[in-house]
C-alpha cells in the first residue's frame, strides 16, 4: 500500500508584467521520488532518523521542498513481487532523481529506466551488481552502501557476548537477501562458534512472519538476530511480540524495533545516511551524474540497549557489553 504526498510550487506572473528570465531560471523547479522500503508514515516523521537528516540537509543545501523542489514519497510495501509495477509507474513520470531504499527497489527502478538517476541505499552494491566500484559506481546509481557483511559480524558478535551460551542462532530476513549472503553469513558464524538458522521470509508480511516463527521452534536456537532492512519496519510491533512469545534474546539492525520493545540494536548512524543521500541528490540535480559520484560507506555506529526488555528475559549483561553501548533504555 502506499500513499502519495506531492507538492508543486507554481510561479504566477501577470501579462502586463512578465518575469525577467534570470528570476525565471531561479524559481525552476526540481522533482524527485522517494520509494522506500519503510512505510511513508516514517518519512515523514518528524523523528525520522534517516529522512529528518535527509530533508534538513536539502533544505541546508538551497533545495527546500514548496519552493524549487517538488517530492513525491511513495513505499514498497515490503512486497517485492510488486516494485516492478510501481517502478514503472514511477518512471512514467520522468524525475530528476529517484531516491530508492534497498536493492531490490533500486534494481526495479533500473530495469523500467537506465537513464534516470538513482540515489540508492542499501546494501553490498558490487556484489549485487549494482555498480563496478565504490569509487566509480557507472551507471545510473551512487548512494550508500551499509556494507551488510562486516556489519553482521559485529552485530553477531555482540550478541554472542551478551549471551555466551549462544551456539543457535535464527536469522530473521528477506529470501532474496539470504540466498545473497548465505555463505558467507554461515562462515562469519562459524568463526564465532554459532550455528545460523535462516528464517527466510518469501515476503514481508504478518502470515510469513507467523510461518517462520512457528518453523523455526523446532530448532530450539539460543537467541534471534532481526534484518535491519526497511521492509521489516512495516511490521516491526508484531516482529518484537513474536520474539518475545519465544523468550529469546534478540539483536536487531534498527533502532525502531527497540522503540517497542525489542532487546538490543546495532546500527549505522542514520543520520549520517540521510545526509549523504540528500548531498548525492542535490549533486545530481545540479549536473553531476550518478556514475561518476562515489558510493559512501558508512563508518559510524549507535549500540542501544532496552535494559527493560533484558531484565523481562532473566538475563544480566555483563559489564563489557554495558560498556560498548551508546544508549541504555531503563
Amino acid at each position: 500500500m502506499r500513499r502519495r504526498d506531492f507538492t508543486i510550487g507554481l510561479l504566477l506572473a501577470g501579462a502586463a508584467h512578465p518575469v525577467p528570465a534570470q528570476a525565471q531560471q531561479a524559481a525552476k523547479q526540481h522533482r524527485i521520488t522517494i520509494i522506500a522500503s519503510r512505510p511513508v508514515a516514517l518519512i515523514d516523521d518528524p523523528r525520522s532518523p534517516v529522512f529528518r537528516p535527509f530533508f534538513d540537509e536539502l533544505r541546508r543545501l538551497g533545495d527546500i521542498e514548496g519552493q524549487n523542489l517538488a517530492v513525491e514519497r511513495y513505499s514498497g510495501g515490503g512486497n517485492p513481487e510488486g516494485y516492478a509495477d510501481l517502478a514503472r509507474e514511477i518512471v512514467a513520470q520522468k524525475p530528476d532523481v529517484i531516491v530508492a531504499g534497498t536493492n531490490p527497489i533500486a534494481k526495479a527502478i533500473r530495469e523500467a529506466s537506465g537513464t534516470i538517476p538513482i540515489v540508492w541505499v542499501g546494501v553490498e552494491g558490487i556484489q549485487d551488481g549494482l555498480a563496478t566500484s565504490l569509487a566509480h559506481p557507472g551507471g545510473s546509481i551512487t548512494g550508500v552502501d551499509l556494507n551488510d557483511y562486516e556489519v553482521w559480524g559485529k552485530r553477531l558478535q555482540i550478541l554472542k557476548e551478551a549471551v555466551p551460551l549462544a551456539s543457535k542462532v535464527a536469522f530473521l530476513l528477506l529470501r532474496d537477501t539470504w540466498e545473497l549472503n548465505r555463505q558467507r553469513l554461515r562462515e562469519m558464524g562459524r568463526r564465532l562458534q554459532i550455528s545460523l538458522v535462516a528464517m527466510p521470509l518469501a515476503a514481508a508480511t504478518p502470515f510469513e512472519y507467523r510461518r517462520v516463527f512457528a518453523e523455526i521452534a523446532p530448532e530450539r536456537p539460543d537467541a534471534i538476530i532481526v534484518h535491519d532492512r526497511g521492509d521489516l519496519l512495516h511490521n516491526r510491533q508484531l516482529i518484537v511480540e513474536l520474539v518475545e512469545k519465544s523468550h529469546l534474546p534478540a539483536m536487531y539492525g534498527a533502532r525502531e524495533f527497540i522503540e517497542v520493545g525489542g532487546f538490543m540494536a546495532y546500527q549505522v548512524d542514520q543520520g549520517e545516511v540521510g545526509r549523504r543521500m540528500a548531498d548525492d541528490v542535490h549533486a545530481i540535480l545540479n549536473g553531476a551524474k550518478p556514475g561518476d559520484i562515489p558510493i559512501y560507506q558508512p563508518a559510524k555506529f549507535h549500540f542501544i540497549i532496552n535494559l527493560k526488555a533484558a531484565e523481562a528475559l532473566g538475563l544480566t549483561l555483563p559489564p563489557s557489553v554495558l560498556g560498548l553501548a551508546d544508549e541504555v533504555i531503563e
